[in-house]
Parts: structure tokens; sequence; C-alpha cells
């Protein structure tokens, strides 16, 4: 009852988030409250949901302050120099800004840290994106395939949790997965061109298209469409939709640009709690930068609903994910999934692990998963003779997936960077998710890292 209580909550919220019946906000609060009061949970529902939101309430004050500090980064035009550089060595070729995104990053997220890639890259392609009129979800998509397999490395934390807790050394998993790990990586840049060609096409035959609208209506006319495009290229930026952001030019420049790259360094480290690190960051970046308070007020002013949204959503996400987890579905779900498996299946355990990470890891957190349901699974494999290591290899594919799930709050934080919803980010973005935990499977089928035995 509590499994089918569980998948009911999550497949109705993401049905309703994707097909845009339901705003994400409502959707987090609403559907897992409904099915608790199903569930005979009525009276425990508050304090379950505040459970779930104090948990949640470091991960909002980091988020929060983060978005807080580039915002004012952005008011003081720190990127338009690198923006400038970048489109005056790629051009305006989507192509190529495309694939640099995607080596972007790879080198920002190679330490394990994903809230500093998602920092590092939107802050530096999103206004690249916006000026040339590239689709900005591309960003978020990259951003979802790429990081995931880069956490395979022994720091990033899955591989390390496994070897813990199936007393196996690391190495055991991740070195034979390098050449899987390459091959994925290779094909988010295949992913990234594909994209980046779609992209091309679609703004050169736009530009075509207004060029002979153009030349068709005369002079007169000419001008009018010129100063209507421009009016609709105002309203798209405002709304929100991929339209050209103006530019900024920089203000304290070589203040702000080592005060951020200390904040990257030190988030990296993680010497200090980072909803610390990041709430002295802001407050020292909006004092020197802004010094007078009315100032203040009227640069932050026109963001205050993307910050609003943004503590919405990840708090309303606490109270999802407290429901779900406090009710005791979240074990049940994982534990329905894994007594499904027939027994005939035993041997090839290592291919049934890699397919059910896939789902798992949208409705598990990494903990639950990785500490909690992989022992399991190794446990039942070793009754057939496969090794715990190829267990925990096999568990590594469905990572990708887990970028997009509605559990976890970073995902609201880059919807929010970009401007979208999470309904439209995971609709377009899970084809590809998907698609390379597929690519993974193979290669690691392909190199013999995990086999039936």
């Amino acid at each position: 009852m509590l499994a089918l209580l569980g998948f009911g909550t999550i497949s109705l919220f993401t049905v309703l988030v994707i097909a845009k019946k339901m705003s994400a906000a409502a959707g987090l609060i609403l559907v897992p409250t409904a099915f608790g009061l199903v569930g005979g949970f009525g009276t425990e529902l508050g304090d379950m949901m505040v459970a779930g939101v104090v948990e949640t309430a470091p991960t909002a004050v980091m988020l929060i302050f983060a978005l807080l500090y580039f915002l004012v980064m952005f008011e003081c035009g720190l990127f338009e120099p690198f923006a400038r550089r970048i489109i005056a060595t790629v051009g305006d070729d989507p192509v190529k800004i495309v694939v640099g995104t995607a080596l972007l990053v790879m080198i920002a997220g190679f330490d394990g840290d994903g809230a500093t890639a998602v920092l590092i890259t939107v802050s530096a392609m999103y206004p690249i994106y916006r000026r040339v009129g590239i689709n900005p979800l591309i960003i978020a998509m990259l951003l979802g395939a790429i990081c995931p397999i880069l956490n395979w490395m022994p720091w990033g934390g899955p591989a390390a949790r496994m070897a813990i807790s199936l007393k196996i050394d690391v190495s055991d998993i991740v070195v034979p997965m390098l050449p899987t790990f390459f091959i994925s990586l290779a094909a988010s840049l295949v992913f990234a061109y594909v994209l980046g060609r779609s992209e091309r096409r679609r703004l050169h035959k736009h530009d075509a298209e207004e060029a002979e609208a153009r030349s068709e209506a005369g002079p007169e006319s000419a001008s009018a469409s010129a100063s209507a495009s421009a009016s609709a290229s105002v309203e798209k930026n405002q709304s929100g939709a991929h339209a050209p952001r103006k530019v900024i030019e920089p203000r304290n420049f070589w203040f702000n640009l080592p005060l951020t790259l200390t904040l990257m360094v030190c988030l990296g480290i993680g010497f200090i709690p980072l909803p610390a690190l990041v709430m002295a960051a802001f407050a020292i970046a909006i004092t020197v930068n802004f010094p007078n308070l009315q100032e203040q007020q009227d640069r932050l002013k026109p963001h205050t609903g993307t910050v609003v949204m943004l503590l919405t959503l990840i708090l309303a996400a606490g109270a999802f994910t407290g429901i779900l987890s406090e009710s005791g579905m979240v074990e049940a779900m994982s534990n329905n999934v894994i007594s499904v498996v027939p027994e005939s299946w035993g041997g090839a355990f290592a291919f049934v692990t890699a397919v059910l990470s896939i789902p798992l890891l949208i409705i598990l957190s990494t903990d639950s998963f990785f500490l909690g349901v992989v022992p399991i699974f190794a446990q039942t494999a070793g009754a057939f003779g496969v090794p715990p290591e190829v267990i925990a290899r096999a568990a590594l594919i469905g990572m990708p997936t887990h970028s997009l799930s509605p559990l976890i709050a970073p995902i609201y934080f880059v919807a929010t960077l970009l401007r979208t919803d999470i309904g439209t980010l995971q609709r377009f973005s899970w084809p590809w998710t998907f698609g390379l935990s597929l690519i993974a499977m193979a290669g690691a089928a392909a190199t013999g890292v995990i086999y039936a035995v």
C-alpha cells in the first residue's frame, strides 16, 4: 500500500508539472498531502512536512544566498568581459557555443561539486545564449547529463559511499569504469554537437524568414517590421525567454573577480559550511558594490520574484520529501522494486541493477540508494555469484537521471537561474539524460565491467 502511494505521488506530480496542469510549488505540497490523507496519515502530515522543510533549510539558505550573490555580480557586469571574449573566439556559431558549454561543464564540475559547476556555467554562458538566441534549456541538459557522470570519480561521493557500505576498495569500482566514463563524456559532446547544429539551423531559418519578409514588404514596412521585431524582443526578454540581453558595463571588476574566484575555491574545498560561506560572500558583495541602501533595493527589487520563487520551490520540495520519507513510502518503494525481480534473473543481476538504478535514482536520494538499496542488491546478487564491485559499478549507470529528480533542490535552482519552470526543463532534458544512461550501460557491458554470470 505504501509503495503504491509513493509511486502514485511521484507519477501524478511529474505528469501534472510536465503537462503544465499545476505549478511545481503547488504540486509539491498538494499531491503528497492528498496521497498522505489516502494513506491515513492525516494528523501526522504537518509534522512530516515540517521535518522535511527543516532538513532542507541549509540547502535553501545556501542556494538563496548563492543566487543573490550572482544576481549582484550580474548587476555589476562581472561576466560581460568573459562573454565578449568567448563571443570573439567562437563568434555567434551555436555549434561552437554549445560544445564549448559542454567542455566548460566538464572542467567546472570535475571536482564533483555540482553547485560550483552550475554557478560557473550558467554565469558564463547564459548571457551568451540570450544574446545569440540559443535555447538556454541546453545549458540545463548539459549540466544534468555531465555532472552526474563526473560524480563517478572517487571524490564525487557515490563510489566512496558504496565502497564503505559494501566493504570493497573504491578503486575496484572506479578504475574499471574509466573507459565507460570517457565513452559517456564523449557521448555528451556528441549530444552538444547535435543540439548546436539544430540551433544553428533554427536561427538561420528564422533570420532568413525575417529578411525575406522585410524585402517583400518594402522600405516603410521593413522599418515597421524592424520596430515590431525589436518590441517583440523586449517582450521576450522580460518574460524570461531566450532573447538578447542588454550589455552591462563592468563595475568594480578587479574586486568582484577575486572575490568570486575565492568563493569558488572555498565552495570546492568546503572547509566552512556552505550556507555561511555564501551568506558572507553576498554581504561583502552587496556592501562594496552598492553601498547606498536605496541603490541596493533598486538593484535587487527586479529580482525579487526570482528569489521568492526559488525559496518557495525548495521549501515545498522539502515538504514533499518529508511526507514521502517520514511516512515510509520511500523505503516501501525501494523494497517493492527489489521484490519483483524474478529469481531466474539472478545471474544477470548486474544488468538488473543498472536498469533499476535509472528509476530508483529519480525517487531516492543518493544516500538512500547507494547506502540503503545497493547493499541489498549486492547481497541478493552474491547468492548468484555476482561480485559486489560489479553491482556497485552497475549502480552508477542511473546517475544522469538523478539530476532531474523533482526530489532534489538543485533542479529548482537551475530552473530559476535559467528563468524557466522545472516541467519545461524536464521535458526537454529527460530524453537526453535517459539516452546517456543507456549509452553508459552499453559501454559498461561492452568493456566487460558489468556482466552476467
